[in-house]
């Protein structure tokens, strides 16, 4: 069995919160809408099942890490890339030939309390985690030793 890998989403809580998820059936939702070819391959080729995942909100103040999900579905199409309806439409992608890949995570737990970038970027064994250095992207990847210390701080009351 492969060993368990571990991820960072941002998604702004405005338009889908951890909240939002954690309302979902069975707590489950597709993580689609990204078009990024980086997070996109990450979805794609290394997301896998059991896989955990950090929810993170961004573009709000204070921006934070808030509770944890799991990979419940790996990489497949992006079906809301070839619907013109949607909020993420893209001509070029069509259901025989796909550019954009989602996965399915499902809630897990709902942080104590949120762990913010700031404390983050000053938390020792954080400096060289993807959110500090290479912020911009939506889907990131997350040492195994970072995925703890951001869960104990996020269990540990204020």
């Amino acid at each position: 069995m492969a060993e368990r890998r571990y991820w960072l989403v941002k998604s702004e809580p405005n338009t889908y919160s951890f909240s939002d998820l954690q309302r979902e059936d069975d707590r489950t939702a597709e993580w689609d809408g990204v078009r990024n070819y980086q997070a996109r391959n990450t979805m794609r080729d290394d997301m896998k099942d059991g896989d955990g995942v950090l929810f993170y909100h961004s573009n709000v103040k204070p921006m934070a890490v808030v509770g944890t999900a799991t990979v419940v579905g790996e990489g497949y199409p992006d079906d809301t890339a070839w619907d013109p309806s949607s909020e993420h439409p893209d001509p070029k992608s069509t259901p025989d030939k796909p550019i954009w890949y989602m996965v399915d995570i499902k809630a897990e737990s709902e942080f104590a309390r949120p762990v913010t970038l700031e404390e983050i970027k000053q938390t020792p064994g954080l400096e060289k985690m993807a959110l500090v250095n290479r912020s911009r992207l939506s889907v990131q990847p997350v040492r195994p030793e970072e995925w703890r210390i951001i869960v104990d701080l996020g269990s540990a009351p204020e």
